[in-house]
């Protein structure tokens, strides 16, 4: 739980002024590249850590070091619940872990911090297979930094088609899914997501955010998310599976392929979505008579048509 160990570090550059990857990872029993990771974040999200090479290297607190978390400042405690924010598998005892930080912060500082800890979520899902990671887009940072202090914004914004348009955007959170980034606001058309590497420009307005009572980052991506693979993947097949079978399905299709029920025969119902006819008719058609098709019939005729051609060629 990231939540935990990120504070944990805290607390040993406090007690020790200086800590190793090796001596975190040992004592958090985790990898030396996990802990150098952790070590990194909290640099880079404005908290007072740096590293120092040499036989006297490691990891050190600015100044010293802090006697306690009510240390930080307003920035640093936002930096913090940033980067052990929320993410799409955020368990109960990391939420739990988070709301003793917010107790442990002077009341002055909670607002900010309990504002940071939602403004981000990590969906670790890809929307098909795992993309390379990019560097972060131009107008994350001033995006951000929006949702945090619940500023409205005026978007100047290209869609997919090319299109720029102009509009005054309320930001309730950010999305991380692969490796681009989102933008979750509303708008006078509604709720909408804006791809962040999109965002030609991003202006604060100086007036606030209204947020609706009891918005939910996780649930508003999800709806999100949703709606956005229904897009992107239009067809549907509907089809049975044998049982060995769907594990690897799952792990094929990801998100597009959804398990059923198990008929009498012992075969599973699955639900896959493609991109088209041709491309699900590829991607099916290597599980041979392991995946039966029912529907539509335009694909289940396209995949006899691909078995008479491959007994034509090899039987």
């Amino acid at each position: 739980m990231r939540a935990d160990r990120l504070v944990a570090i805290l607390l040993m550059l406090q007690q020790r002024q200086r800590v190793t990857a090796d001596e975190v990872a040992a004592e958090l029993e985790i990898s030396p590249r996990t802990a150098r990771r952790d070590l990194e974040a909290l640099g880079m999200a404005g908290l007072p850590v740096y590293s120092s090479a040499g036989r006297q290297g490691g990891w050190r607190l600015a100044g010293g070091g802090r006697t306690d978390l009510s240390g930080l400042t307003a920035a640093e405690a936002q930096a913090l619940f940033l980067v052990a924010g929320p993410s799409a598998a955020t368990t109960p005892e990391l939420k739990a872990a988070l709301r003793k930080l917010v107790r442990a912060l002077p009341e002055q500082l909670r607002p900010a911090a309990e504002q940071a800890q939602s403004a981000v979520l990590i969906d670790e899902r890809s929307w098909d297979r795992p993309a390379p990671r990019r560097p972060p887009p131009p107008m994350l940072a001033a995006v951000q930094q929006a949702v945090v202090e619940g500023q409205q914004l005026l978007l100047e914004y290209t869609a997919r088609d090319h299109e720029q348009t102009e509009r005054i955007v309320e930001p309730l959170g950010l999305a991380a899914k692969g490796p681009s980034w989102y933008l979750v606001a509303d708008t006078e058309a509604g709720r909408r997501s804006f791809r962040v590497d999109r965002i030609v420009a991003a202006t604060p307005t100086g007036r606030p955010v209204t947020r609706p009572e009891g918005f939910d980052l996780g649930e508003a991506w999800a709806l999100i998310s949703d709606k956005v693979n229904e897009l992107r993947t239009p067809v549907v097949a509907e089809g049975l599976a044998e049982p060995r079978l769907v594990t690897i399905l799952t792990f094929v299709f990801g998100p597009r392929m959804r398990a059923g029920e198990t008929r009498d025969d012992g075969r599973v119902e699955v639900s896959i979505r493609g991109h088209s006819l041709q491309s699900l008719q590829g991607e099916l058609g290597g599980f041979g008579a392991g995946v039966e098709i029912l529907a539509p019939p335009e694909l289940r005729a396209a995949l006899a048509r691909v078995g008479q051609d491959l007994v034509a060629l090899y039987g």
